[in-house]
């Protein structure tokens, strides 16, 4: 694994005005040395890490040597968001209703200023990880030549505030609560289509006509969360969902001619969880302030996870930006 390496920030005010004693910022740096090349800062989703590339990285797809977003030409930094727990125990958050997507993007902010960076090449991140980026554009609209906001929106709909809503009840009152809000949050990231075209309807064991794959899949994905994830990092990055909203007390016009970013929406066609009509509503809206948005959709039967596993398209899309 690339060194994971920290930074720490004391005395940190939150949005709503509270004080946070110490809050940690853990990241990793891939492909050259920060103020050698073009930085790209990859944000991750709920349950992803810093660990973008190598062993268990997430994105190998498209991050790294001779790939589409190429660590022989770019700097690639990717922070944790706070309270993660990837491999720090320590830094853990107990309050996490106080804290918005704002706040974090806030912290990445303070965290590239440590590398005394004034223009970042791109900003890019799927879902939660999007949000932010959209959050950090926001907070600094003239610092990001490309934001790349990837099955996610600059504002949490009703769908998303309530789904976040029933994943905090089942946190704060199952007796098995990371599993059973990881079975629950993986019917959301798919579709009925790629359940039946990955399962077809089979059974785990033709002895067992109670028991079906779908269920067995299901049953592994809450064990395997549980396995390396704490319940106050998902208790957090489940809130933070609801919290996305770039809008809040501005003016919306205002906001977007701010922002001098070539804007590039991504979205999942059939995204149940942050929708492909959401995004384009979004874009129709930014088109309308900006002539360098531009809208970009992935075709997939597989839903909001499309981003995680649609790796030929999203390179095709992503390509002419990393030129």
């Amino acid at each position: 694994m690339c060194d994971l390496k920290k930074i720490v920030f004391q005395d940190f005010k939150l949005k709503n005005g509270s004080l946070q004693d110490k809050i940690v910022v853990s990241y990793q740096l891939f492909g050259r040395s920060i103020g050698s090349a073009p930085l790209v800062i990859v944000n991750h989703a709920l349950t992803g890490s810093s660990q973008v590339i190598g062993e268990n990285g997430w994105w190998n797809e498209l991050v790294g040597e001779n790939k589409t977003i190429d660590t022989n030409k770019y700097a690639v930094l990717a922070f944790n968001i706070p309270g993660n727990a990837f491999h720090d125990n320590e830094n853990i958050i107990e309050n996490y209703k106080e804290f918005s997507t704002y706040d974090i993007a806030k912290l990445f902010w303070k965290a590239i200023d440590f590398f005394k960076v004034n223009k970042i090449f791109a900003v890019i991140g799927g879902s939660l990880g999007g949000a932010i980026a959209w959050e950090m554009a926001y907070l600094r609209p003239t610092s990001i030549e490309n934001l790349i906001p990837i099955a996610t929106s600059c504002k949490s709909s009703d769908w998303i505030i309530g789904n976040v809503l029933i994943q905090d009840l089942i946190l704060n009152n199952s007796k098995n609560p990371i599993h059973d809000a990881r079975i629950h949050a993986m019917l959301l990231y798919r579709t009925p289509e790629s359940l039946k075209y990955k399962f077809k309807n089979s059974l785990q064991n033709e002895k067992d006509e109670t028991f079906f794959k779908i269920e067995s899949w299901l049953l592994h994905h809450g064990e395997k969360l549980q396995s390396r994830f704490q319940l106050s990092s998902y208790k957090l990055m489940n809130h933070l969902l609801k919290t996305i909203d770039i809008f809040k007390n501005n003016n919306k016009s205002e906001v977007i001619k701010s922002i001098t970013s070539n804007i590039h929406l991504i979205s999942v066609d059939n995204d149940y969880f942050f929708t492909a009509n959401e995004i384009k509503t979004t874009f129709q809206e930014i088109k309308n302030y900006k002539n360098n948005a531009f809208y970009h959709e992935i075709k997939s039967i597989h839903g909001h996870d499309a981003f995680l596993i649609e790796y030929k398209q999203l390179n095709k899309i992503l390509k002419p930006i990393f030129k």
